[in-house]
Parts: structure tokens; sequence; C-alpha cells
């Protein structure tokens, strides 16, 4: 099957990032209702604008308890009145995924793996235009396994690529291949790592992160249930990826990438690394160690988001 590339939208470079949330969907106009099934939401039900339409900042992550807890985090961040454990989920009718608003911040899980965010991506998109949202930045947070990194450091995504390093997401849409970009926004991630200077609190790179569909065999893993290569089989591929300008491998950052360049979204992935693969496969660092690097990707987005906002100069 022959790709069909769609780098971006409009005519210029440069101009696909939108001041309002695009849709490319002609067929949502004809729609009386348009329901967001897997967030429990309705054009017909809901008043999309008023529920929504403040939002500048939207951050997704895989955990639904992390998400919440990064609800809370913000919450305190930018100081807002009422008590943040009493932040709620909006999707309470549904199991599928958590979202929280707190002020011009929306927090929403997207489960593992690319199908997973790339429902609740399509849901999300939709909802901010229907919105009428303006100026969104999106930010994917997550774990990631590091590739030549000291476990903790923070990666800002440059590029997300796919198992051969290249730029692109690849969907199957009636049987056909359509290939699209997924650099991220330049000047988001650049804001990012101006950021991490400020704080000083953890090392922070930018790289690009490769996204793989499994989190056995295809990031080169050699614990699985299954194993088809040798510890220098992997070791060669990890090498390759590295000098591919490869920083970290996660399951999602491709198609996110993708939507936010097509649909004008600026986005930017920011990603702790857990480990360095090229020392192990398993994850052997205490719990508490876990839980403050975790931490660390949301300290960095909210000090972005309060400088946007106004509370740092």
């Amino acid at each position: 099957m022959a790709p069909i590339l769609l780098n971006h939208m409009g005519n210029e470079e440069d101009e696909y990032i939108k001041e309002q949330v695009q849709v490319n969907n002609p067929n949502l106009d004809t729609m009386e209702e348009d329901i967001l099934y897997h967030f429990s939401l309705s054009t017909k039900t809901h008043n999309l604008p008023e529920m929504f339409g403040d939002i500048k900042f939207v951050c997704v992550g895989g955990s639904a308890n992390r998400m919440k807890a990064f609800a809370q985090f913000i919450h305190q961040e930018l100081k807002l009145p009422g008590n943040p454990g009493d932040v709620k989920d909006i999707c309470e009718g549904t199991d599928r995924y958590c979202m929280y608003k707190v002020g011009p911040v929306l927090s929403i899980s997207h489960g593992m793996g690319v199908p997973s965010i790339s429902i609740m991506l399509h849901e999300l998109i939709k909802l901010l235009h229907h919105a009428q949202c303006r100026d969104v930045v999106l930010f994917r947070l997550g774990t990631s396994g590091g590739v030549g990194l000291t476990p903790g450091t923070v990666v800002i995504t440059e590029k997300a690529v796919d198992y051969s390093f290249r730029p692109q997401f690849e969907q199957v849409v009636l049987g056909k291949v359509i290939t699209r970009n997924t650099e991220l926004d330049e000047g988001v991630a650049n804001e990012l790592l101006q950021c991490s200077s400020e704080l000083q609190t953890f090392p922070t790179v930018i790289g690009n992160t490769m996204c793989t569909h499994d989190f056995y065999e295809g990031q080169g893993r050699l614990d699985g249930a299954l194993c088809s290569f040798s510890q220098e089989e992997k070791l060669e591929y990890l090498r390759k990826a590295y000098e591919a300008g490869v920083r970290n491998i996660e399951m999602e950052s491709t198609v996110f990438a993708a939507m936010c360049r097509v649909c004008g979204l600026k986005g930017a992935v920011v990603c702790v690394t857990l480990l360095n693969r090229f020392e192990g496969d398993q994850i052997t660092s205490s719990h508490d160690v876990l839980v403050e690097y975790q931490q660390r990707p949301q300290i960095l987005v909210a000090h972005f988001i309060k400088k946007r906002l106004g509370y740092i100069i």
C-alpha cells in the first residue's frame, strides 16, 4: 500500500497552528448532535462553550490516579479557591477516562498505547472545537524508558519517531496507509527547556522520542513472555536509536504529535525516564523514588502554565 503523506494543513509550513482549535471533518457540520461517548458528554445535553470555553492548557497522561493528582497539584499551584481534594471527575459517567477542570487547565487520563490515546484525542479535540477554545496548548505528561540517560531525566520531545526512527505516524484508513508528520512545536519545547533552567531541580533535555506499539518486544525488552532476539541485537538497536537522536521510548507520542499538528494545537510531550535501557529492562527503583520521578513532568509543566498566566515573571 502506498502511503499518503499529510505533513500539514494549509499552504505554508508555519500556518498549521490556527488560533481556534480545528477539526478536519466536514461531516461534523451536518450532525444535529455530537456524542462524545467515552467522555459521557454531548453537544445537546451539555453547554460545552460554557463548561470549557476558557480552557488554555490541556494536560493528558496515562494513569487516572496520576491525572487526578496533577489536577490537585495545579489547583494548589494556581492558588485557586476551594479544596484541591474536591476536584470532580467530569467523566464520572464512564469508566474509560477521567477528566478534571481546574481554572483554565484540563487534566485528562488517556490509558496506555496509541489506540487508547487516539480515541481520547478525537473526542478531546472535538470537545475543544465545540467549546470554541482558542490558543490552547496540549501536553502529554508521562513516563518512559531512557536511552543513554540517567533515570529521573525529563525529556522534552523534539520529534516523535516510529520504530525506524522516522518522524511520522501511520494510520490505516479504509485499507490505505495515511502518513502524518510528527514534529512538535519548537517554541513550546524551547519554552519548557527555559522553565527547567529556571527550576534547576532535575536534569532536562530535548531529544527525539520513539513510540512503539508494545512495552516488551516492541521496545527490545528481554524479559517478556516472548523474546526472539539476543542481548547483543537489543543493544545494537538501542545504539542505532541513540545515534538517530532518540533519548526515550514510550507508546503514545506519534499519534499525539500527528493529531495536534493536523488540528491546529500546539503540543508538547514531556516524559521522565524511569531507567536507562542500556543498563536493563526492569524498573527496579523504589516506590518513593518512582513517585518523585513521576512528579517531575508535572512540576515543569506547572511552571510553564504559571509563567503563561503571569504568576511568575
